[in-house]
Protein backbone atom coordinates (compact mmCIF):
# COMPACT_ATOMS: atom_id res chain seq x y z
CA UNK A 1 0.00 0.00 0.00
CA UNK A 2 1.25 3.28 -0.82
CA UNK A 3 0.51 6.90 1.00
CA UNK A 4 1.50 10.39 0.17
CA UNK A 5 2.48 10.61 4.31
CA UNK A 6 3.22 8.03 6.90
CA UNK A 7 4.07 8.74 10.34
CA UNK A 8 5.15 6.61 13.12
CA UNK A 9 3.79 7.44 16.42
CA UNK A 10 0.36 8.61 17.55
CA UNK A 11 1.38 10.79 20.28
CA UNK A 12 1.19 14.58 19.90
CA UNK A 13 3.73 15.40 17.28
CA UNK A 14 2.21 12.38 15.27
CA UNK A 15 -1.51 13.90 16.25
CA UNK A 16 -0.38 17.52 15.56
CA UNK A 17 0.92 16.41 11.76
CA UNK A 18 -1.88 14.66 11.30
CA UNK A 19 -3.98 16.89 12.29
CA UNK A 20 -2.33 19.83 10.52
CA UNK A 21 -1.74 18.11 7.41
CA UNK A 22 -5.56 16.85 7.05
CA UNK A 23 -6.50 20.59 7.51
CA UNK A 24 -4.56 21.94 5.07
CA UNK A 25 -4.09 19.10 2.84
CA UNK A 26 -7.04 17.02 3.00
CA UNK A 27 -6.64 15.16 -0.29
CA UNK A 28 -3.13 13.65 0.98
CA UNK A 29 -3.20 10.04 1.61
CA UNK A 30 -1.95 9.94 5.16
CA UNK A 31 -1.15 6.43 7.75
CA UNK A 32 -0.59 6.47 11.48
CA UNK A 33 1.14 3.39 12.65
CA UNK A 34 0.92 3.08 16.29
CA UNK A 35 2.48 0.50 18.80
CA UNK A 36 -0.52 1.07 21.47
CA UNK A 37 -4.24 0.78 21.19
CA UNK A 38 -7.25 3.18 20.33
CA UNK A 39 -7.79 5.74 23.21
CA UNK A 40 -10.77 4.10 24.39
CA UNK A 41 -9.09 0.49 24.57
CA UNK A 42 -5.66 2.16 27.03
CA UNK A 43 -7.02 1.15 30.47
CA UNK A 44 -3.90 0.31 33.04
CA UNK A 45 -5.08 -2.97 34.60
CA UNK A 46 -3.73 -1.67 38.14
CA UNK A 47 -6.31 -0.99 40.41
CA UNK A 48 -4.91 -0.67 43.66
CA UNK A 49 -6.96 -3.65 44.91
CA UNK A 50 -6.43 -6.73 42.99
CA UNK A 51 -3.55 -5.94 41.14
CA UNK A 52 -1.63 -3.34 42.75
CA UNK A 53 1.55 -3.04 40.49
CA UNK A 54 2.95 -3.28 36.95
CA UNK A 55 1.94 -6.62 35.83
CA UNK A 56 4.25 -5.93 32.21
CA UNK A 57 1.66 -5.90 29.84
CA UNK A 58 1.97 -6.71 25.74
CA UNK A 59 2.03 -2.72 25.61
CA UNK A 60 1.66 -0.08 28.01
CA UNK A 61 -1.40 1.37 28.41
CA UNK A 62 0.00 4.52 30.44
CA UNK A 63 3.03 5.16 27.82
CA UNK A 64 1.68 3.89 24.28
CA UNK A 65 -1.59 4.64 22.66
CA UNK A 66 -3.53 7.38 20.62
CA UNK A 67 -2.21 10.66 22.92
CA UNK A 68 1.46 8.97 23.88
CA UNK A 69 2.67 8.83 26.76
CA UNK A 70 0.98 12.63 27.71
CA UNK A 71 -2.36 11.28 27.31
CA UNK A 72 -2.58 10.32 30.52
CA UNK A 73 -0.72 12.73 32.58
CA UNK A 74 -2.28 16.07 33.43
CA UNK A 75 -2.46 18.08 30.14
CA UNK A 76 0.18 20.78 30.82
CA UNK A 77 1.17 22.69 28.00
CA UNK A 78 4.04 25.21 29.16
CA UNK A 79 4.16 27.85 26.39
CA UNK A 80 8.18 28.71 26.70
CA UNK A 81 11.74 28.33 25.56
CA UNK A 82 13.22 28.10 28.49
CA UNK A 83 12.27 24.49 29.01
CA UNK A 84 10.55 21.71 27.35
CA UNK A 85 13.22 20.87 24.66
CA UNK A 86 15.51 23.35 21.82
CA UNK A 87 12.97 23.66 18.91
CA UNK A 88 13.69 27.09 19.20
CA UNK A 89 17.45 26.18 18.24
CA UNK A 90 15.87 24.94 14.92
CA UNK A 91 13.01 26.90 13.77
CA UNK A 92 13.38 30.53 15.77
CA UNK A 93 12.53 30.99 19.16
CA UNK A 94 9.43 33.60 17.79
CA UNK A 95 8.49 30.84 15.64
CA UNK A 96 8.67 27.72 18.24
CA UNK A 97 6.07 30.10 20.45
CA UNK A 98 3.94 31.15 17.68
CA UNK A 99 3.07 27.40 17.25
CA UNK A 100 3.04 26.45 20.75
CA UNK A 101 0.14 29.01 20.83
CA UNK A 102 -1.35 27.52 17.70
CA UNK A 103 -1.42 24.15 19.35
CA UNK A 104 -3.01 25.68 22.76
CA UNK A 105 -5.87 27.27 20.34
CA UNK A 106 -6.48 24.02 18.79
CA UNK A 107 -6.67 22.26 22.30
CA UNK A 108 -9.19 25.18 23.52
CA UNK A 109 -11.27 24.60 20.07
CA UNK A 110 -11.27 21.02 21.12
CA UNK A 111 -12.81 20.80 24.51
CA UNK A 112 -10.36 22.69 26.63
CA UNK A 113 -12.89 25.73 26.69
CA UNK A 114 -13.17 27.10 30.10
CA UNK A 115 -9.72 25.34 31.30
CA UNK A 116 -6.95 28.03 32.84
CA UNK A 117 -4.07 29.76 31.28
CA UNK A 118 -1.26 30.56 34.59
CA UNK A 119 1.71 32.79 34.02
CA UNK A 120 4.39 33.20 35.84
CA UNK A 121 5.23 36.73 34.14
CA UNK A 122 4.62 39.14 37.25
CA UNK A 123 4.72 37.31 39.97
CA UNK A 124 6.32 38.36 43.64
CA UNK A 125 7.38 34.25 43.92
CA UNK A 126 9.67 34.91 41.89
CA UNK A 127 11.47 37.54 43.99
CA UNK A 128 10.84 35.10 47.29
CA UNK A 129 12.73 32.50 44.99
CA UNK A 130 15.82 34.26 44.51
CA UNK A 131 15.91 35.59 47.72
CA UNK A 132 16.11 32.03 49.20
CA UNK A 133 19.17 31.23 46.30
CA UNK A 134 16.39 29.44 43.84
CA UNK A 135 15.17 30.35 40.54
CA UNK A 136 11.81 30.24 38.96
CA UNK A 137 11.57 29.52 35.36
CA UNK A 138 8.94 31.76 32.95
CA UNK A 139 6.47 29.92 31.38
CA UNK A 140 2.72 30.02 30.76
CA UNK A 141 0.89 26.69 31.45
CA UNK A 142 -2.47 25.73 30.62
CA UNK A 143 -3.79 23.04 32.38
CA UNK A 144 -6.00 20.72 30.89
CA UNK A 145 -6.13 17.88 33.66
CA UNK A 146 -5.60 14.54 32.69
CA UNK A 147 -9.84 14.56 32.28
CA UNK A 148 -10.16 17.00 29.95
CA UNK A 149 -7.05 16.23 27.82
CA UNK A 150 -8.52 13.15 27.64
CA UNK A 151 -11.91 14.93 25.91
CA UNK A 152 -9.36 16.61 23.84
CA UNK A 153 -7.65 13.68 22.56
CA UNK A 154 -10.97 12.16 21.52
CA UNK A 155 -12.30 15.18 19.57
CA UNK A 156 -9.07 15.38 17.45
CA UNK A 157 -9.70 11.66 16.41
CA UNK A 158 -12.87 12.02 16.40
CA UNK A 159 -12.12 15.13 13.20
CA UNK A 160 -8.81 12.88 11.89
CA UNK A 161 -10.08 9.16 11.67
CA UNK A 162 -12.11 9.39 9.13
CA UNK A 163 -9.64 11.06 6.62
CA UNK A 164 -6.42 9.38 8.11
CA UNK A 165 -6.00 5.52 7.94
CA UNK A 166 -4.41 5.05 11.73
CA UNK A 167 -3.02 1.50 12.19
CA UNK A 168 -2.92 0.54 15.92
CA UNK A 169 -1.37 -2.37 17.55
CA UNK A 170 0.93 -1.73 14.52
CA UNK A 171 4.58 -1.62 15.63
CA UNK A 172 6.86 -0.44 12.81
CA UNK A 173 10.33 -3.05 12.64
CA UNK A 174 12.09 -0.91 10.01
CA UNK A 175 12.26 1.91 7.49
CA UNK A 176 13.99 1.02 4.48
CA UNK A 177 14.80 4.07 1.90
CA UNK A 178 13.45 3.33 -1.41
CA UNK A 179 13.70 5.53 -4.80
CA UNK A 180 11.52 8.63 -3.93
CA UNK A 181 10.38 7.76 -0.96
CA UNK A 182 10.34 5.12 2.17
CA UNK A 183 9.21 1.53 3.20
CA UNK A 184 7.56 0.98 6.27
CA UNK A 185 8.17 -2.61 7.63
CA UNK A 186 5.63 -4.16 9.97
CA UNK A 187 5.09 -7.77 10.99
CA UNK A 188 2.07 -8.32 8.64
CA UNK A 189 2.77 -6.20 5.88
CA UNK A 190 5.06 -3.61 4.19
CA UNK A 191 3.93 -0.22 3.09
CA UNK A 192 5.47 2.75 0.83
CA UNK A 193 5.26 6.69 1.23
CA UNK A 194 6.73 9.88 -0.15
CA UNK A 195 7.44 11.54 3.17
CA UNK A 196 7.66 9.62 6.38
CA UNK A 197 7.37 11.37 9.57
CA UNK A 198 9.29 9.71 12.90
CA UNK A 199 7.75 10.52 16.43
CA UNK A 200 7.87 7.74 18.45
CA UNK A 201 8.46 9.67 22.19
CA UNK A 202 10.39 8.62 24.56
CA UNK A 203 9.12 5.00 25.21
CA UNK A 204 10.47 4.49 21.26
CA UNK A 205 14.22 5.33 22.14
CA UNK A 206 15.53 1.67 21.57
CA UNK A 207 13.63 1.05 18.22
CA UNK A 208 15.41 5.27 17.50
CA UNK A 209 18.99 3.60 18.12
CA UNK A 210 18.19 1.04 15.72
CA UNK A 211 16.56 3.42 12.78
CA UNK A 212 19.77 5.60 13.25
CA UNK A 213 22.07 2.69 13.14
CA UNK A 214 20.53 1.24 10.41
CA UNK A 215 20.32 4.01 8.21
CA UNK A 216 23.63 5.38 9.17
CA UNK A 217 22.08 8.66 10.74
CA UNK A 218 24.23 10.37 13.15
CA UNK A 219 23.11 11.26 16.80
CA UNK A 220 24.78 13.37 19.92
CA UNK A 221 24.78 11.76 23.12
CA UNK A 222 21.92 13.34 25.61
CA UNK A 223 21.20 13.69 29.14
CA UNK A 224 19.42 11.58 31.57
CA UNK A 225 17.03 13.34 34.30
CA UNK A 226 16.88 11.16 37.91
CA UNK A 227 15.39 11.16 41.07
CA UNK A 228 12.16 11.36 43.02
CA UNK A 229 8.50 11.84 43.08
CA UNK A 230 7.51 14.06 46.23
CA UNK A 231 4.23 13.64 47.56
CA UNK A 232 2.89 16.38 50.61
CA UNK A 233 0.13 17.82 51.84
CA UNK A 234 -1.47 20.24 49.05
CA UNK A 235 -1.86 23.20 51.62
CA UNK A 236 2.43 23.04 51.74
CA UNK A 237 2.62 24.15 48.31
CA UNK A 238 -0.86 26.00 47.79
CA UNK A 239 0.46 29.73 47.76
CA UNK A 240 2.87 28.36 44.04
CA UNK A 241 0.19 26.17 42.80
CA UNK A 242 -3.09 28.21 43.41
CA UNK A 243 -1.35 30.82 41.49
CA UNK A 244 1.00 29.71 38.92
CA UNK A 245 -0.04 25.79 39.23
CA UNK A 246 2.98 24.73 38.27
CA UNK A 247 6.45 25.73 39.36
CA UNK A 248 9.58 25.48 37.86
CA UNK A 249 11.97 25.85 40.00
CA UNK A 250 15.89 25.57 39.98
CA UNK A 251 17.95 24.94 42.74
CA UNK A 252 21.98 25.10 42.48
CA UNK A 253 23.45 22.44 45.39
CA UNK A 254 26.21 24.33 47.38
CA UNK A 255 28.10 20.90 47.68
CA UNK A 256 28.52 19.67 44.11
CA UNK A 257 27.34 22.43 42.21
CA UNK A 258 24.20 20.15 40.90
CA UNK A 259 21.24 21.62 39.39
CA UNK A 260 18.38 19.90 40.71
CA UNK A 261 14.52 21.64 39.56
CA UNK A 262 10.95 20.46 40.40
CA UNK A 263 8.86 18.85 37.35
CA UNK A 264 5.42 17.69 36.40
CA UNK A 265 3.74 19.37 39.95
CA UNK A 266 0.08 17.79 39.95
CA UNK A 267 -1.56 20.01 42.88
CA UNK A 268 -4.01 17.55 44.64
CA UNK A 269 -3.13 15.11 42.60
CA UNK A 270 -1.96 11.34 42.12
CA UNK A 271 0.83 9.40 41.88
CA UNK A 272 1.05 6.58 39.60
CA UNK A 273 3.31 3.82 37.94
CA UNK A 274 4.52 4.05 34.15
CA UNK A 275 6.61 1.20 32.39
CA UNK A 276 9.20 2.21 29.92
CA UNK A 277 11.35 -0.53 28.15
CA UNK A 278 9.96 -3.50 31.21
CA UNK A 279 11.32 -0.89 33.94
CA UNK A 280 8.66 0.06 35.80
CA UNK A 281 9.36 4.04 37.22
CA UNK A 282 7.10 6.54 38.81
CA UNK A 283 5.21 9.71 37.69
CA UNK A 284 1.98 11.76 38.84
CA UNK A 285 -1.34 13.02 37.25
CA UNK A 286 -3.91 15.38 38.58
CA UNK A 287 -7.38 16.43 37.53
CA UNK A 288 -10.07 18.88 36.30
CA UNK A 289 -12.57 17.08 38.07
CA UNK A 290 -13.31 18.05 41.68
CA UNK A 291 -14.38 14.74 42.84
CA UNK A 292 -11.06 13.33 41.39
CA UNK A 293 -9.23 15.36 43.94
CA UNK A 294 -6.86 14.61 46.70
CA UNK A 295 -5.72 16.07 49.74
CA UNK A 296 -1.72 15.71 48.28
CA UNK A 297 0.35 17.22 45.95
CA UNK A 298 2.87 15.41 43.99
CA UNK A 299 5.85 16.79 41.74
CA UNK A 300 9.45 15.07 40.65
CA UNK A 301 12.84 16.45 42.02
CA UNK A 302 15.07 15.67 39.25
CA UNK A 303 19.07 15.65 38.75
CA UNK A 304 20.01 15.95 34.80
CA UNK A 305 23.26 13.95 34.24
CA UNK A 306 25.54 14.78 31.13
CA UNK A 307 28.11 12.28 30.67
CA UNK A 308 31.26 13.06 28.22
CA UNK A 309 33.12 10.91 25.98
CA UNK A 310 33.63 7.67 25.49
CA UNK A 311 30.33 7.30 27.53
CA UNK A 312 27.21 7.46 25.36
CA UNK A 313 24.69 5.37 27.33
CA UNK A 314 23.28 7.85 29.06
CA UNK A 315 19.54 6.06 29.05
CA UNK A 316 21.41 2.76 30.47
CA UNK A 317 22.65 4.76 33.23
CA UNK A 318 19.31 5.76 34.44
CA UNK A 319 17.84 2.16 33.47
CA UNK A 320 20.50 0.31 35.51
CA UNK A 321 19.10 2.97 38.65
CA UNK A 322 15.86 1.98 37.92
CA UNK A 323 16.20 -1.71 37.61
CA UNK A 324 18.25 -1.81 40.87
CA UNK A 325 14.54 -0.10 42.59
CA UNK A 326 12.67 -2.85 40.84
CA UNK A 327 15.34 -5.58 42.54
CA UNK A 328 14.68 -4.13 45.52
CA UNK A 329 10.99 -3.12 45.79
CA UNK A 330 9.29 -5.05 43.37
CA UNK A 331 8.36 -2.05 41.98
CA UNK A 332 8.09 1.80 42.64
CA UNK A 333 9.88 2.39 46.53
CA UNK A 334 8.55 4.85 48.92
CA UNK A 335 10.07 6.57 51.68
CA UNK A 336 9.29 8.92 54.72
CA UNK A 337 12.01 11.82 54.45
CA UNK A 338 12.67 11.32 58.19
CA UNK A 339 13.67 7.88 57.68
CA UNK A 340 15.79 9.10 54.67
CA UNK A 341 17.66 11.88 56.47
CA UNK A 342 18.09 9.11 59.30
CA UNK A 343 19.32 6.68 57.49
CA UNK A 344 16.77 3.84 58.42
CA UNK A 345 13.93 2.40 55.95
CA UNK A 346 10.84 2.94 55.84
CA UNK A 347 7.89 0.65 57.26
CA UNK A 348 4.36 0.07 56.43
CA UNK A 349 3.57 0.97 59.94
CA UNK A 350 5.63 3.82 59.58
CA UNK A 351 4.02 5.05 56.66
CA UNK A 352 0.92 4.25 58.09
CA UNK A 353 1.69 6.03 61.36
CA UNK A 354 2.18 9.45 59.14
CA UNK A 355 0.30 11.79 58.07
CA UNK A 356 0.56 11.69 54.54
CA UNK A 357 -1.41 9.11 53.49
CA UNK A 358 0.45 7.60 49.90
CA UNK A 359 -2.24 7.97 46.75
CA UNK A 360 0.11 5.24 45.18
CA UNK A 361 0.75 1.60 46.24
CA UNK A 362 4.59 1.17 46.72
CA UNK A 363 6.87 -0.59 48.69
CA UNK A 364 8.25 0.82 51.79
CA UNK A 365 11.87 0.68 51.33
CA UNK A 366 15.46 2.73 51.56
CA UNK A 367 16.23 5.33 48.41
CA UNK A 368 19.72 5.26 49.72
CA UNK A 369 20.31 1.75 48.50
CA UNK A 370 18.99 2.91 45.18
CA UNK A 371 20.41 6.11 43.95
CA UNK A 372 23.55 7.74 44.14
CA UNK A 373 24.87 9.54 46.77
CA UNK A 374 25.72 12.62 44.95
CA UNK A 375 22.09 12.54 43.41
CA UNK A 376 20.62 11.72 47.03
CA UNK A 377 22.47 14.66 48.42
CA UNK A 378 21.29 17.08 45.48
CA UNK A 379 17.82 16.21 46.42
CA UNK A 380 18.04 16.44 50.00
CA UNK A 381 19.72 20.04 49.69
CA UNK A 382 16.92 20.86 47.57
CA UNK A 383 13.91 19.20 49.59
CA UNK A 384 15.70 21.79 52.92
CA UNK A 385 15.40 25.05 49.98
CA UNK A 386 12.18 24.76 48.93
CA UNK A 387 11.30 24.28 53.05
CA UNK A 388 11.95 28.10 53.40
CA UNK A 389 9.69 29.25 50.57
CA UNK A 390 6.98 26.17 51.20
CA UNK A 391 7.24 25.56 55.06
CA UNK A 392 6.36 21.90 56.03
CA UNK A 393 8.34 20.54 52.37
CA UNK A 394 10.90 18.95 54.67
CA UNK A 395 8.48 17.77 57.34
CA UNK A 396 9.12 13.99 58.03
CA UNK A 397 6.16 12.77 56.96
CA UNK A 398 6.71 14.27 53.49
CA UNK A 399 7.10 10.91 50.95
CA UNK A 400 9.51 10.36 48.68
CA UNK A 401 8.88 7.65 45.54
CA UNK A 402 11.85 6.68 43.47
CA UNK A 403 12.87 6.19 41.20
CA UNK A 404 11.40 8.93 38.78
CA UNK A 405 13.64 8.67 35.03
CA UNK A 406 13.27 10.80 32.28
CA UNK A 407 14.77 9.05 29.61
CA UNK A 408 15.60 11.23 26.67
CA UNK A 409 16.48 9.74 23.23
CA UNK A 410 19.78 10.42 22.04
CA UNK A 411 19.92 13.82 20.00
CA UNK A 412 18.95 13.02 16.11
CA UNK A 413 20.98 15.06 14.59
CA UNK A 414 18.59 16.71 11.51
CA UNK A 415 18.46 20.04 9.63
CA UNK A 416 16.24 23.00 10.59
CA UNK A 417 13.35 21.63 8.95
CA UNK A 418 13.39 18.54 11.66
CA UNK A 419 14.49 16.59 8.39
CA UNK A 420 17.48 14.03 8.04
CA UNK A 421 19.94 15.48 6.03
CA UNK A 422 21.00 12.46 3.74
CA UNK A 423 17.25 11.40 3.56
CA UNK A 424 15.40 14.00 2.15
CA UNK A 425 11.44 14.03 3.26
CA UNK A 426 12.12 11.47 6.47
CA UNK A 427 11.46 13.61 9.69
CA UNK A 428 12.01 13.26 13.05
CA UNK A 429 10.16 14.93 15.71
CA UNK A 430 8.74 15.05 19.11
CA UNK A 431 10.48 13.49 22.38
CA UNK A 432 11.88 10.91 19.69
CA UNK A 433 14.14 13.22 18.35
CA UNK A 434 15.62 14.41 21.39
CA UNK A 435 15.15 17.91 20.76
CA UNK A 436 11.72 18.29 22.58
CA UNK A 437 10.93 17.26 26.38
CA UNK A 438 7.44 17.82 26.58
CA UNK A 439 3.78 18.17 25.22
CA UNK A 440 4.06 21.62 23.96
CA UNK A 441 6.84 21.25 22.07
CA UNK A 442 6.10 17.92 20.87
CA UNK A 443 3.26 19.09 19.44
CA UNK A 444 4.55 22.02 17.88
CA UNK A 445 7.22 20.23 16.46
CA UNK A 446 4.51 18.58 14.48
CA UNK A 447 2.91 21.39 12.92
CA UNK A 448 6.14 22.76 11.94
CA UNK A 449 7.21 19.36 9.70
CA UNK A 450 3.38 19.12 8.45
CA UNK A 451 3.46 23.52 6.96
CA UNK A 452 6.94 22.27 5.64
CA UNK A 453 5.94 19.28 3.53
CA UNK A 454 2.56 21.24 2.08
CA UNK A 455 4.95 23.93 1.72
CA UNK A 456 2.58 26.19 3.97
Amino acid sequence: MKYDVIIIGAGPGGIFSAYELTKKKPELSIAVFETGNPLEKRRCPIDGKKIKSCISCETCAIMNGFGGAGAFSDGKYNITNDFGGTLYEHIGREKALELMEYVDEINISHGGEGTRMFSTKGSAFKKICIQNKLQLLDASVRHLGTDINYVVLENLYAEMKDHVDFFFRTPVEKIEVMDGGYRVITAKENYECEKCIVSVGRSGSKWMESVCRDLQIPTLSNRVDIGVRVELPAVVFADITDNLYEGKIVYQTEKFEDRVRTFCMNPNGIVVNENTNGIVTVNGHSFEDPSKKTDNTNFALLVAKHFSEPFKDSNGYGESIARLSNMLGGGVIVQRFGDLERGRRSTVKRIEEGTVRPTLHATPGDLSLVLPKRILDGIVEMIHALDRIAPGTANEDTLLYGVEVKFYNMEVVINDNLEVEDHPGLYIIGDGSGVTHSLSHASASGVFVADHIIGA
